[in-house]
């Protein structure tokens, strides 16, 4: 609640109004002496506010925030750092009110995933107990920022867990209703989106819904390559410091915001018009590019906010077309442009994050009308099969695959229910230096790094140049059994939170914690 009033309020202290896009003039209601030059102010602003923000407190905080949870869920054991979800929600608030155009849902996600974490590193629960927290917050922040329990569930379970179990399953239900109840006590119990109401006029639609799910698989890995591919051009290009970057970077969304100024922030009402047949073809199908280059670019330069909701701008966008399309081509079978931007938002989503029941239940959530729920389930099934076909990844597992990092877990895996911290054997602290290289997760060589020490029986000498792989309190065995198959010292060093060194993990004290938890009572 406090997260969604946050960008409303900073939203308006900007421009003049808690959402902007669709008002009659693009001047700032409070700075009117700017004129549309406020639009490339605002995020330039916004930039030196949020990136020094997130280069000092949490880089975490960069991005979209839901691959960042999925990578604690699976790999970390559900730790997540207390701070995110105040840096994630103040960036995430700033980018979108000063003109970010990304979406809140990927914030809400990781905030409370770290406020869920925060509980269970307080009470010291173990690594299966802490996954559950972790999940229960991403929850429960859908579920009260977006008005749709099930659909919060869905998401936890298809992209947060990765798979379905029954007691996880019901304790994410119980804190998606809590969420709900109080979010509607606060807000309403109306949809986050004001929507038309769905037709359908004929059984012949069902092929332009097809057509509109392979629309979606096009747009939807545009948007993946383009996403990254700006942000290996801006890693690429950038040479200054990193807390920089967005508000340099401000310049060029704010170029975009003065030549399309609907795309600016989450971009709901924009949404809304389409939906309403307010556009016409030609420009909802700039609308439809814009936004797919505006939230690229917000996050190149550095910017903090989701995915979702871009996604489902997309799909409306893409969705209002088709329908448009559909009724000049084929009068009186079509139904409303609205109808197809409704299941278009469903299936672009779909395709970017290959999540299909989240998808379907979402807009299923928001319209209430189950007339609509055939039409959903053939755009989004031609979504994800394409998707699926066209591309390994997701928009959520190729940010960390391009880091090194597969999320492929087996299910029910007990080594990834136990920390590293939980198997290894400790060790004191002393001062000799250890020569070390963090793959996969950081990819940084910490060789020189001041605060990395190790024991004198188990370390190189000063002289050794060598690096060899580290392990964090916080890893799963799952991800030191990787590690270890390709080490042939068959025994690598952890590092705690701080970076000191604290211990060593071999393939014998591994085996000896999967055995204790395969046979807790022997």
């Amino acid at each position: 609640m406090a997260f969604r009033e946050l960008i409303f309020a900073i939203t308006w202290i900007t421009t003049g109004w808690t959402e902007f896009g669709v008002q009659g003039r693009v001047a700032s209601g409070h700075a009117a002496v700017l004129g549309i030059a406020f639009l490339v102010i605002a995020p330039i602003l916004g930039g030196l506010v949020y990136g020094p923000l997130i280069s000092r407190y949490a880089s975490e905080a960069r991005g979209h925030g839901v691959p960042e949870v999925m990578l604690a869920v699976r790999r970390h054991g559900g730790v997540i750092r207390p701070r995110i979800a105040l840096v994630k929600a103040l960036a995430s608030a700033v980018c979108i009110g000063t003109g970010g155009s990304v979406g809140r849902e990927g914030p809400i996600v990781q905030i409370g995933s770290a406020l869920g974490s925060s509980v269970g590193q307080l009470l010291r629960l173990p690594a299966d107990r802490m996954r559950l927290l972790v999940a229960c917050g991403a929850a429960a922040g859908i579920s009260a920022t977006f008005n749709a329990p099930i659909a919060a569930v869905f998401f936890t379970v298809e992209l947060i867990l990765g798979e379905l179990e029954i007691e996880s399953f019901g304790s994410v239900v119980l804190a998606s209703v809590v969420a709900a109840v109080i979010g509607r006590a606060a807000f309403g119990d109306t949809p986050f989106l004001g929507l038309p109401p769905f037709h359908q006029r004929s059984v012949w639609e069902y092929g332009w819904y097809a057509a509109l799910g392979l629309g979606a698989v096009v747009v939807g890995l545009a948007f993946t390559r383009l996403l990254y591919g700006l942000e290996d051009l801006g890693d690429a290009v950038w040479r200054g410091p990193e807390w920089l970057r967005p508000a340099v970077g401000g310049v060029l969304l704010g170029g975009l915001l003065l030549a399309v100024p609907q795309v600016y922030g989450v971009g709901y009402p924009v949404m809304q018009h389409a939906l309403a047949g307010r556009y016409a073809l030609g420009f909802v199908l700039l609308l439809l590019l814009a936004k797919i280059l505006a939230t690229s670019t917000t996050m190149a330069i550095g910017g903090s906010g989701g995915v979702f909701a871009p996604s489902l701008f997309m799909g409306a966008m893409l969705g209002a077309a088709t329908g448009q399309l559909a009724n000049g081509l084929t009068p009186g079978v079509a139904a409303p442009a609205g109808a197809y931007g409704l299941v278009g938002m469903a299936a672009v989503f779909a395709a970017a994050s290959r999540a299909p029941i989240t998808a379907i239940v979402i807009v299923f959530e928001l319209t209430g009308d189950y007339t609509i729920i055939l039409p959903l389930m053939t755009a989004v099934a031609v979504a994800v099969a394409g998707s699926s076909l066209a591309s390994e990844d997701t928009i959520y597992t190729l940010k960390l695959r391009r880091r090194g990092i597969p999320l492929k877990r087996s299910h029910g895996s007990a080594l990834a229910d136990i920390t590293v911290a939980e198997a290894m054997t400790a060790e004191p602290l002393v001062d000799h230096p250890l020569p070390v290289h963090v793959g996969g997760d950081q990819g940084e060589d910490l060789t020189a790094a001041p605060r990395i020490a190790a024991a004198t029986a188990h370390a190189a000498t000063p002289s050794t140049t060598q690096p060899l792989p580290v392990l964090s309190t916080n890893d799963s065995l799952e991800h030191a059994l990787h590690l270890l198959a390709r080490d042939e010292t068959g025994e690598l060093p952890v590092l705690d939170d701080e970076g000191l060194f604290v211990g060593w993990l071999g393939r014998a004290q591994l085996l000896t914690a999967y055995s204790a938890r395969l046979q807790p009572d022997v």
